[in-house]
């Protein structure tokens, strides 16, 4: 599957989605799973979240934005869509939006473990000197300055150098994936260090798998 371009101005360049569809129940419009979220009722008439798409029951399917899943809560589109009294919790959307963010950080943790990412300064800059695919994670509450002294004369993958650029859509334009959605608390935690500000992906199946993710997220709170 091809990946997305996320900066840290939250531009994106997604791909064409094909697979399998199913049916919105809050916009009643078909289309690919990739962009869609599952749930399944539970034994006891609890609606659970199928993230991984693996869980037994037949699949209640919603567009992957917020807003659209707070419609179906508030709405009681659940319950239509189930034919039969099911129980969601109010707070249905911050539970998505977190396992989200643990899916995410989870595959950075796991990254790091296989050896594949890199933390502080000079490994991230080595790291993404020696591999110009490589993408940027970069702290949501960290500086813009900060980050273009990070990227300055690198070269991102079509050979361009970043040692002139103003902004992170000028870095991302020459190629370089940015991944800017957690706080520098959040990649702290996840990846078992303090102050976690930049690191550093080295290309490959994993960090694909990571942006993936990182897209369902953006779309999530857009």
């Amino acid at each position: 599957m091809e990946t997305v371009e996320l900066t840290s101005k939250g531009q994106k360049n997604s791909p064409e989605r094909h697979g399998p569809e199913r049916r919105c129940i809050a916009t009643g419009v078909s289309m690919p799973i990739d962009g869609l979220l599952r749930f399944v009722v539970g034994p006891e008439g609890n609606i659970y979240p199928d993230l991984g798409r693996d869980l037994p029951g037949r699949g209640i399917w919603i567009s992957g934005r917020r807003e659209l899943l707070e419609q179906a809560v508030k709405k009681r589109l659940f319950a239509r869509a189930a034919k039969s009294a099911v129980t969601v919790a109010a707070d249905l959307p911050d539970q998505i939006e977190a396992a989200l963010v643990r899916r995410s950080l989870a595959l950075l943790g796991l990254a790091r473990r296989a050896g594949q990412l890199a933390l502080g300064y000079e490994k991230v800059r080595s790291l993404l000197a020696d591999d110009p695919r490589a993408m940027v994670v970069s702290a949501c509450d960290s500086s813009e300055k900060g980050r273009e002294k990070l990227l300055s004369g690198l070269r991102g993958p079509r050979g361009q150098s970043n040692e002139n650029d103003q902004s992170d859509g000028d870095t991302a334009s020459a190629g370089r994936k940015i991944v800017n959605l957690f706080r520098v608390d959040e990649l702290s935690l996840a990846l078992g260090r303090e102050n976690v500000v930049h690191a550093a992906l080295r290309a490959g199946g994993l960090a694909d798998r990571f942006l993936i993710e990182c897209r369902r997220l953006e779309e999530f709170r857009s």
